[in-house]
C-alpha cells in the first residue's frame, strides 16, 4: 500500500527555498544589506572594498552581490563610487540590524557571551513575528529585574546538571 504524505518538514536547504520565494532578499544579500546599511549609519556611505574586509569576501563577489542589491532598488552608487542606501534599502537595512540585535541579545540573556556566529547562523530563519516575541521578552525581563535574576540563577543551577550529563 502506497500513501503519499503531504510532511511540512523540510531540510534546511528545502525552508531556505522557501523563504526565498516569499522574499526577494537571499540570506547572502541581507548579511550585504544588513553591512552595508551599518556602515551607512555610521559613515553616510560605504565602499565595495570596505564591505568585502568586513565580511571577508573578495572584492568582486562583492561587487557583484553589491550590483545585484543596486539592480533590486536596495542600493546606489553615486558619482564617487561611494555606495548608498535607496529608502528601500534603508527600510529593509534598518530592520535586519534590528534583528541581528534582538537575537544578539536574546542570545547574551541566555548566557552566550560571543554569539556573533551563532547570530549570522539564526537570524535568517526567523520570521518578524519571531522576532518580534523575542523582542518582546527580552523587553519583559528588563522591566522584570527580580524574574530577570531568577532565570539567572536557574539557568546556572541547570547549566551545572547539562555540564555534569554531557560528560
Amino acid at each position: 500500500m502506497t500513501h503519499q504524505y503531504k510532511s511540512q518538514y523540510r531540510t534546511v536547504r528545502g525552508y531556505q527555498l522557501d523563504n526565498q520565494q516569499e522574499n526577494e532578499l537571499t540570506s547572502a544579500m541581507e548579511d550585504y544589506l544588513e553591512m552595508v546599511c551599518r556602515q551607512c549609519k555610521e559613515n553616510g556611505y560605504t565602499r565595495v572594498s570596505r564591505i568585502s574586509e568586513l565580511l571577508n569576501v573578495r572584492p568582486s563577489s562583492a561587487s557583484k552581490m553589491i550590483a545585484r542589491l543596486v539592480k533590486l532598488g536596495y542600493l546606489k552608487y553615486d558619482a564617487y563610487e561611494s555606495i548608498l542606501l535607496e529608502e528601500k534599502g534603508e527600510q529593509a537595512g534598518t530592520y535586519l540590524l534590528y534583528r541581528h540585535d534582538i537575537v544578539e541579545q536574546f542570545l547574551r540573556l541566555i548566557g552566550n557571551n560571543n554569539p556573533l556566529k551563532e547570530v549570522e547562523l539564526i537570524e535568517h530563519s526567523l520570521n518578524s513575528s519571531t522576532v518580534e516575541q523575542v523582542s518582546i521578552l527580552l523587553d519583559f525581563f528588563e522591566e522584570n529585574i527580580s524574574l530577570k535574576k531568577q532565570y539567572m540563577e536557574y539557568s546556572k543551577k541547570k547549566s551545572v546538571i547539562i555540564d555534569t550529563l554531557q560528560k
